[in-house]
């Protein structure tokens, strides 16, 4: 039996990953950004031990979040699965930050970074990463406030997943880390005319997250439906990787111990 956190499993891929993980009989957290959506995570995974809540959009609260998750482990593996979509005007957190890269990049570094380091991460990308571009000096679209694009947003969001995925693999050697694209699935974000499908979204991350299979335990890999898939550029790139991590640490004021 693994023990496995996920987070936004209230609804979609992350609820559905782990509905499966526990009818395999596995200990799942659950998490959500409140304490009522929580509630609803539980009632919705009936055998699932506690769900945490925290908002991703603040940075104290993915904090808190950090130290009950660190309460409520160790985790054998971490799947991060939250994140919000392409249809966002631009909005800015608690903290100034610009929304999309604070819940779908800022949270994952942090949780990575501050949760006792788990034997697999999943980073949950999208096939839309490779329309995504490196900003580092822009990465809230402050310069770009008039060019704002939900979409350009979140391909940008995912690119940055799936290099924090693989920067992760590199320098934690002893950790499987790994970037997965569900496919376009009719989630709320996907939309109910999404034409993949939705149960095969959610079979790659499960079988990371818990698989003897020597190809479940590979690390630093983008895959869909377990088979590896092409990436951008910058994915693999230990400079690009390691610029990034730079501004997340800059920006949160935690770094990624190594």
């Amino acid at each position: 039996m693994s023990t496995v956190l996920i987070t936004g499993s209230a609804d979609g891929l992350g609820r559905l990953s782990a509905g499966r993980l526990v009818a395999l009989g596995h200990d799942v957290v659950l998490h959500a950004r409140d304490d009522g959506r929580a509630d609803d995570a539980l009632a919705a995974v009936p055998g699932a031990r506690t769900a945490l809540a925290g908002d991703l959009a603040s940075i104290e609260q993915t904090r808190a979040l950090a130290d009950a998750a660190n309460a409520a482990g160790p985790f054998d593996a971490v799947i991060h699965n939250a994140a919000v979509g392409y249809r966002e005007q631009r909005i800015e957190t608690v903290d100034g930050l610009e929304h999309v890269f604070a819940v779908n990049v800022l949270a994952p570094y942090l949780l990575t970074a501050l949760i006792a380091r788990p034997r697999r991460l999943v980073y949950l990308s999208s096939g839309m990463h490779t329309g995504g571009e490196l900003v580092l000096d822009d990465l809230q679209w402050a310069r770009r406030r008039a060019n704002w694009s939900g979409t350009q947003a979140y391909s940008d969001s995912k690119l940055m997943d799936a290099m924090l995925a693989f920067a992760v693999a590199r320098l934690w050697p002893d950790v499987s880390s790994n970037a997965v694209t569900p496919g376009w699935v009719a989630t709320k974000m996907g939309g109910a005319g999404a034409p993949d499908d939705l149960e095969a979204g959610a079979e790659t991350q499960v079988w990371l997250a818990v698989s003897d299979d020597p190809d479940a335990t590979a690390t630093g890999r983008y895959l869909y439906h377990r088979r590896p898939r092409d990436h951008h550029p910058a994915v693999g790139d230990p400079d690009a990787q390691d610029a990034l991590l730079a501004a997340l640490e800059k920006i949160s004021g935690v770094g990624l111990p190594v």
